[in-house]
């Protein structure tokens, strides 16, 4: 072979080595920008559906009904798809599941703008458009928690945990606000269609993340040695699905520490329906009227916030033992509502309840990701959505009828021993007292060719 020849190979083989090194490497700030940008347009987006929907319904007088068939249309395939959507985050990239996530929400808002702006509400059409994006939302919660699990790794992604939290919060509680603006500026129809914007926006972030978000063989390999109940078979889109489903409930026995903690966090975002039921009234009666309840849940954002950030600059030994005191904090301001108890009291109370649970998410997010084997990630991580999207509504359901039997106080006073008891409770299973173990390298989370 000649010396030319020779030179152009090897020059070749030089570049195809740095393309596979730069292939395997994290992303770097702009690739957390970007996934942050989507992320938190994702959550802007979805934080308008109900109440551009709710307000479209009532402007045009239709029956009160009828919005209730088109918000359970959304709310009940998204509950029910959950497990199979952890399967599919489990079999296939991160990454191509919320995109096609994203571009499915993209498409169905697109189409309930188009009805709007066609005239009237068409009941059956809204909600059959409206149930295919609770089960494009299905599908793609369990896959961010995969893709971040599978792109960053140690204090970057406890960081990374904590600036998502804090911008889909804003995102979300800035939702209700920028729908019924739209709605008065531009109407519903085109507030739909600019939903469905922000959806197309989100997937495009997507693009500076790679093919990050599925483990590859030798992850595989690891998490089969850290987890019998995963299973060993190299190409997972092998298994039947209803073992695979099975296999994931399997590996969420297998962790009683995560059983507990859900529980927990199930019976406080139950609590926290029972809260935002009651504790408007309580407000008009006893504390001066709407404008305390407003300043209330000002002082819980900023409490919130500073509870985030706060976690994504901790460094914790035994992080699980922060998430049950976090958790467990929300009982102070169910305590102030049941106590009547003077405004600055209650302020106090709901700003530490909510600094808690700004404190919690980002800790537990990570911790999962380090401690749940990364091939059952997305099955396990999606009971967790599944009971903690579930106790919400149950939670604002049953606390008007009971407090019309019972009065106010005790439902109050038992939400805030159930939420403090049952997160305090799960410091007494060793495994919350314990170090994790360190979690695997990402690039050993890569499939090459996927």
């Amino acid at each position: 072979m000649s010396a030319p020849h020779r030179t152009r190979r090897t020059r070749r083989t030089r570049r195809t080595r740095r393309t596979r090194r730069t292939h395997h490497q994290p992303p770097g700030t702009v690739g957390i920008r970007r996934l942050l940008l989507g992320r938190t347009a994702a959550a802007l987006a979805t934080s308008l559906i109900p109440t551009t929907l709710t307000l479209a319904v009532v402007h045009a007088g239709t029956a009160a009904g009828a919005l209730g068939v088109i918000l359970a249309s959304e709310f009940v395939p998204m509950l029910l798809l959950l497990p199979a959507a952890g399967v599919f985050a489990d079999r296939f990239p991160a990454r191509r599941v919320i995109l096609a996530a994203d571009l499915t929400r993209a498409a169905a808002q697109a189409g309930i703008g188009a009805t709007l702006l066609a005239g009237g509400v068409d009941v059956p059409v809204l909600a059959a458009l409206a149930a295919v994006t609770g089960a494009a939302v299905a599908f793609g919660t369990p896959a961010v928690r995969t893709l971040v699990s599978a792109t960053f790794s140690g204090a970057q992604r406890q960081r990374l945990n904590a600036r998502m939290s804090v911008w889909q919060g804003l995102a979300q509680f800035a939702g209700p606000g920028v729908a019924g603006t739209l709605m008065l500026g531009i109407g519903a129809g085109w507030s739909s269609l600019l939903t469905a914007a922000l959806f197309i926006g989100s997937a495009l972030t997507l693009g500076g993340l790679g093919g990050l978000g599925v483990p590859g063989r030798r992850g595989r390999a690891d998490a089969v040695a850290a987890s019998p109940s995963v299973s060993a078979d190299e190409n997972p889109r092998r298994a039947p699905f209803l073992q695979d489903l099975r296999a994931g409930w399997t590996e969420t026995r297998r962790h009683p520490w995560f059983v507990a903690n859900v529980l927990g966090h199930g019976i406080w975002n139950m609590t926290a329906g029972v809260l935002l039921t009651l504790g408007p009234v309580i407000a008009f009666r006893h504390l001066g009227g709407g404008t305390a309840w407003v300043i209330t849940l000002q002082s819980g954002t900023a409490g919130m916030l500073a509870g985030v950030w706060t976690a994504g600059r901790l460094r914790l030994k035994r992080p699980l033992i922060g998430v049950a005191l976090g958790a467990s904090a929300y009982a102070l301001p169910l305590a102030a509502l049941a106590a009547t108890a003077p405004l600055p009291l209650l302020l106090a109370a709901y700003t530490a309840g909510m600094f808690g649970l700004g404190i919690l998410d980002p800790l537990w997010e990570t911790t999962i990701q380090q401690r749940i084997p990364p091939q059952a990630l997305g099955r396990v991580g999606s009971f967790d959505s599944l009971i903690s999207f579930a106790a919400r509504p149950l939670g604002l359901a049953l606390a008007a009828p009971i407090a019309t039997a019972v009065g106010m106080t005790l439902p109050l006073a038992t939400a805030a021993v159930l939420v403090g008891g049952a997160n305090l409770a799960v410091l007494l299973i060793p495994a919350v007292r314990e170090h994790p173990e360190p979690a695997a390298a990402p690039e050993a989370l890569v499939t090459a060719g996927v």
